[in-house]
């Protein structure tokens, strides 16, 4: 409320309502992303009272913004960021479809490493301490019980090599729906178990499985290793780049 600049609760309350009112008609639960909780407020002579007060999710605070009184700065810089971040989505997916294969595996990549860094740190808050167990148990379910050392071995890969390196931009991107939907569930998790956080990333996996299967999708495990993995490409380029500066010299 004071970030965007509000002081009055009753005013800073109709913000809110209209946010819930657009995330009920996008379909969404709204106790997911509006939970109630109660807060104590000091009052004279030492007493207390509970309040009403919000934990809110990071799409919550997205409605809030854009249902809030954009005669505030606060509120109108952060439409205007909304605005120019979502052109941006825009161009990036137009621009997308105009790579080439191996540059859409760069691009999908680098997602998945950002999502992989994100995860690992919900899993940890999650109470996961065995890394090893939890990523493979994603890859379980996703690959029809596969580990990532039975992937590499599939994939006929060195020691060491990196298996997402070795995957086609379609193949990522089945992992990327596995890594992020799992983030998102393992936030939702009440209590750290790592039990239930290992048993939720080998669930997610299987349910993106299942979904390719019904769809008519090729299934992760048949899809052909690319000849070169990202890290040959990479370092193809950057020969490409020193010999073109050599020339230019």
């Amino acid at each position: 409320m004071p970030l965007l600049e509000y002081s009055k609760w009753e005013r800073f309350s109709n913000a809110i309502d209209n946010a819930q009112k657009s995330c009920e008609n996008s379909g969404y639960n709204v106790e997911d992303h509006f939970p109630k909780v109660g807060k104590m407020i000091n009052l004279a002579k030492g007493a207390k009272r509970s309040v009403l007060d919000y934990k809110l999710s990071r799409y919550a605070c997205y409605l809030i913004v854009q249902n809030g009184d954009s005669r505030k700065k606060a509120i109108a810089l952060g439409q205007t960021y909304f605005a120019v971040q979502t052109r941006k989505m825009e161009l990036t997916e137009e621009e997308y479809d105009k790579l080439s294969e191996d540059e859409k595996r760069f691009y999908r990549r680098n997602i998945t490493r950002k999502g992989n860094y994100s995860l690992n740190i919900a899993a940890k808050n999650a109470g996961v301490k065995n890394f090893d167990k939890f990523t493979n148990a994603g890859y379980r379910g996703l690959y029809n019980g596969e580990t990532a050392n039975d992937i590499a071995r599939r994939k006929k890969l060195r020691y060491r090599q990196d298996i997402l390196d070795n995957m086609g931009s379609a193949e990522l991107g089945a992992n990327i729906f596995r890594i992020s939907q799992t983030e998102d569930l393992l936030k939702k998790q009440i209590e750290p178990s790592e039990q239930v956080a290992t048993t939720t990333h080998y669930n997610v996996g299987k349910i993106v499985r299942k979904a390719i299967k019904e769809m008519g999708g090729t299934m992760p495990e048949d899809y052909p290793t690319p000849e070169k993995s990202l890290k040959q490409l990479e370092k193809e380029r950057k020969r490409l780049l020193i010999d073109n500066k050599k020339e230019d010299d």
